[in-house]
């Protein structure tokens, strides 16, 4: 089988397509074939080893296939189920050895596409919405990458809470798809500043929450875009990591509230990822929530697909299909 594999960290042109061995399941795993890859920005920071792994190893967490083989122990899926995984390092690959607790079983209506897309985005959004602070009707929430999967999907999921949603993005046809998705405002950060914009939308008084994905560059803006009290969702570096700071620079804010937040730690029980999955995937079914699967690449152009990632030149979900 063929699978990408990263051998030494660096650009994209680190990521090789290689022959390897099909995996035999160990006693508690069961190996998907996969139909529908999903390609993430954590695949970035694993490929420049920003988020190091040991090397050589092959890349991707998120998948969605078919089952065709179980280990002796397994009992949460059967040969001949359709399912969808993620935080299964090992992804990018024609078949992958998946512990069988981190998968989800899809339901008829939803695509192995579908599937692929909606696993690690989807459950960081529904995280995001409904883990971290009691949003309710009047609160306002910036988003950032607001026309990204985890943005579109997370946009989605606040309206359903009734907050106001002001979308952060970098051009004309992402506001587009941010107004789409349902926020009420969007801020072109090519055109605008968006703290500036922030305080100006909320009569100066700031909003409740920053869902910021971009790390670095927009760091001590989104401090700056909150309310007093107001919580700062770090959950990404897309730009590079925060530099360092002194906690009292909270205090002297507003006594802001920090959170580095990362979906393993509230997908930590089976009944949690079940619960978590089993909303998105109802909601994507009855059309409640739409997911954007823009660019699909073949599974030996990944490289294309992480080019066009780095590049801001997409929107929505991209996929790798064997």
């Amino acid at each position: 089988m063929h699978s990408i594999r990263v051998e030494q960290y660096g650009g994209s042109d680190q990521l090789l397509y290689k022959q390897v061995p099909k995996p035999t399941p160990k006693a508690n795993e069961a190996i998907v074939k996969l139909h529908a890859i999903g390609v993430n920005f954590i695949d970035v920071y694993h490929r420049t080893g920003l988020y190091p792994l040991p090397l050589p190893f092959t890349l991707g967490q998120e998948g969605a296939g078919v089952v065709e083989e179980v280990g002796a122990e397994v009992q949460e899926v059967k040969v001949g189920d359709r399912v969808a995984f993620t935080g299964a390092l090992g992804a990018y690959s024609e078949y992958h050895a998946v512990q069988a607790e981190k998968l989800v079983k899809l339901p008829e209506g939803i695509s192995f596409e579908e599937g692929a897309a909606a696993m690690l985005q989807g459950m960081t959004a529904h995280y995001l919405a409904f883990a971290l602070r009691a949003l309710a009707k009047g609160d306002v929430a910036l988003v950032h990458a607001a026309a990204g999967g985890v943005g579109l999907i997370l946009i989605q999921l606040l309206k359903r809470l009734q907050v106001r949603v002001i979308g952060i993005v970098s051009t004309e046809a992402k506001a587009m798809l941010a107004k789409q998705a349902g926020a009420d405002e969007v801020i072109i950060t090519t055109q605008s500043d968006f703290e500036t914009e922030a305080k100006r939308l909320t009569d100066g008084k700031g909003v409740q929450v920053v869902f910021d994905s971009v790390g670095k560059d927009t760091w001590e803006k989104s401090l700056n875009s909150l309310a007093m009290r107001g919580m700062m969702v770090s959950y990404g570096n897309a730009s590079g990591a925060i530099p360092p700071f002194n906690p009292l620079m909270l205090s002297q804010k507003g006594s802001l509230f920090l959170t580095r937040p990362a979906l393993h730690h509230y997908t930590a029980t089976r009944e949690e990822l079940l619960t978590r999955a089993t909303d998105i995937f109802r909601w994507v079914e009855s059309g409640e929530v739409k997911l954007r699967i823009e660019h699909r690449f073949a599974l030996k152009d990944a490289r294309l697909a992480h080019e066009a990632l780095e590049g801001r030149k997409t929107t929505g979900k991209i996929l790798l299909l064997p």
